[in-house]
């Protein structure tokens, strides 16, 4: 038998969901009563969820007047994708050490995804998530991908802005297929090319421009 979500849970669940598709973009001002409406709760577990989602720096509350949808901001967009390509680079290179046959391997593991203008901007984050964690696992240090894991939870406000725009959850889910296409040719330097433009494709189509780079080389 299953059991109803508590109330401040679904609450959560229903405004978080939004935050993430983009049905709530950035800038907008939530109400409680309008959530509450929305679900047909009382305002109080609406509340509750709007005070952990600012916690978690999806929402900044004004009382009397509602919770603003925090934009994300450039310097944390930059700073995120920036960690993601030191440690996305590093794990495609160690798999491509490793040869043609494991590349192949790898590229067997990660997630298959049709695309197409119709792509569920939600669905491209979730296979987002899942496309690089598996990817992280393959370069072989459990330490590395446990970290990246726990970015991505940092950064999830990035990445998902980075599929709400008009075809931006398509050309997310091909960019994931051509890497992995690299890989299953055991085509090292080019995957490794393909997940630097991904990288920077997903900074550009958050709206806030540039490329995220890496250090040269110490002197």
């Amino acid at each position: 038998m299953t059991h109803p979500k508590p109330t401040a849970e679904r609450a959560y669940a229903h405004v978080r969901e939004r935050l993430l598709d983009g049905r709530y973009p950035g800038g907008e001002l939530l109400s409680e009563r309008g959530v509450a409406t929305e679900l047909g709760l009382s305002s109080t577990p609406v509340r509750e969820a709007f005070l952990r989602l600012q916690a978690e720096g999806f929402l900044r509350l004004y009382p009397k007047r509602g919770a603003l949808v925090v934009p994300v901001a450039p310097d944390e967009a930059h700073s995120v994708l920036q960690a993601r390509l030191l440690m996305e680079l590093f794990a495609l290179d160690s798999l491509a050490a490793r040869g043609p046959e494991a590349m192949r391997a790898a590229a067997e593991e990660l997630p298959q995804a049709g695309g197409g203008e119709g792509a569920d901007p939600r669905k491209a984050l979730d296979i987002a998530r899942e496309f690089h964690t598996r990817l992280m696992r393959a370069g072989g240090n459990p330490t590395l991908a446990t970290l990246h894991e726990r970015l991505w939870d940092q950064q999830v406000r990035v990445a998902a802005a980075s599929t709400t725009g008009p075809g931006h959850a398509a050309d997310d889910i091909g960019e994931h297929a051509a890497i992995t296409d690299a890989l299953r040719r055991g085509e090292g330097a080019r995957a490794r090319e393909l997940l630097a433009r991904h990288i920077s494709a997903v900074l550009r189509r958050t709206g806030l421009g540039g490329e995220p780079t890496l250090p040269p080389p110490a002197a």
